[in-house]
């Protein structure tokens, strides 16, 4: 039994979903103790709202409305977290995720509104457009070693200031950002293909929420089951090793970028193309989803299939801490989803303490 038991735990899959969940109560801990701080009348019940999110609601149109929001912006999250551990997995820390969303935001929405293309063509350029982005700083780390986060950032802050100013031309004056897609580009919108009929109608469930799903296994599946994963992530644990074996380690290098920046700007055009929310006008600051996909990917232990729970999570708590009380900040949610992210950096510690204590008890064993 004791055998049994042991061959359990060392599983890599189970380690990572125990370091996982170690990673969250530590996040929660924290939020609660924050919540304490600021009043402690009501921090249990602020705590619950985070956790419960769409069920504090007491009738069922209304959890079902909010749950249908929640899965809609866990779409592009989740593209987002596999933007990210696509690129990881290689050996490259893809922090562009951000930009390259911006980037497929600008091309979905130009193609949807100033060409009124329909919604394929503008998921594919949306898709492309991020494939850019992440090329270009996947060439620059192949040709020239420019580390790939240093040109990520910059480019991030590009992409958003030219994304301005590619929709500047489709802003509505009255309401300070895009034209709407559904009243006035109705082919741009992504079809709900049914999926809508599953939580009453909700409008804005598109085919977006299933097809996140199935890329995720499709990146799993590239990434394991292939010759391309194989080569690719060789290149990422030793590109000198791959470069001698016969693989194009530079090339490898900037196709993986492409391919991250390709799903994070796919995961773009998978939020705004269902007109549940539209572009501001003079936007500042690159919008946090980009990096909240590191929170999820890491959270997930860098595995796609565990990115889909991870990003549904990591939404779930977001949009729980916006039904708090007024008396709190809604950026609670956000600080725990930060605690956690700095909590996954010890997920290796955590596997590696769960070792040692396994050794430490096999050694007691036999002495005795």
């Amino acid at each position: 039994m004791e055998k049994n038991k042991t061959s359990f735990l060392k599983k890599p899959a189970v380690q990572t979903l125990l370091a996982s969940l170690i990673c969250i109560l530590l996040g929660l801990l924290v939020g609660f103790v924050v919540l304490l701080l600021i009043n402690p009348a009501g921090a249990w019940n602020a705590m619950k709202t985070i956790m419960l999110n769409f069920w504090t609601f007491n009738s069922t149109r209304g959890q079902l409305k909010n749950l249908g929001n929640t899965l809609v912006k866990t779409a592009p999250l989740l593209m987002c977290s596999l933007s990210v551990l696509f690129a990881y997995k290689v050996g490259l820390f893809n922090i562009g995720a951000a930009g390259q969303y911006v980037a497929g935001v600008g091309m979905s929405l130009f193609f949807a509104i100033g060409m009124k293309a329909p919604w394929w063509l503008c998921v594919i350029m949306a898709t492309l457009a991020g494939a850019l982005l992440g090329a270009i700083s996947g060439f620059l780390k192949a040709t020239r070693n420019v580390n790939e986060v240093i040109s990520c950032i910059m480019l991030n802050w590009i992409s958003l200031y030219l994304v301005n100013m590619l929709l500047a031309p489709y802003m509505d004056i009255n309401m300070s950002e895009t034209w709407s897609l559904k009243k006035n580009f109705p082919a741009a919108v992504l079809p709900t293909l049914g999926f809508d009929k599953l939580l009453n109608n909700h409008q804005y469930i598109t085919l977006a929420v299933p097809l996140s799903v199935v890329i995720a296994v499709c990146i799993w599946v590239l990434l394991t089951k292939t010759k391309m994963g194989f080569e690719l992530r060789a290149t990422g644990l030793n590109k000198n090793a791959a470069r001698y074996c016969g693989m194009r380690d530079r090339f490898n290098i900037v196709l993986t970028m492409a391919i991250a920046g390709g799903l994070a700007g796919m995961g773009a055009s998978m939020y705004y193309l269902t007109d549940m929310i539209k572009w501001p006008m003079a936007v500042t600051a690159v919008p946090a989803m980009g990096f909240n996909g590191i929170a999820a990917a890491f959270l997930g232990g860098l595995h796609p299939i565990g990115a889909i729970f991870s990003s549904f999570f990591i939404q779930h708590i977001t949009d729980g801490g916006s039904f708090m009380e007024k008396i709190y900040p809604a950026e609670i949610a956000g600080l725990i989803s930060a605690v956690i992210i700095y909590m996954c950096a010890f997920v290796l510690f955590f596997k590696q303490q769960m070792n040692k204590d396994r050794r430490s008890g096999k050694k007691g064993g036999k002495a005795s």
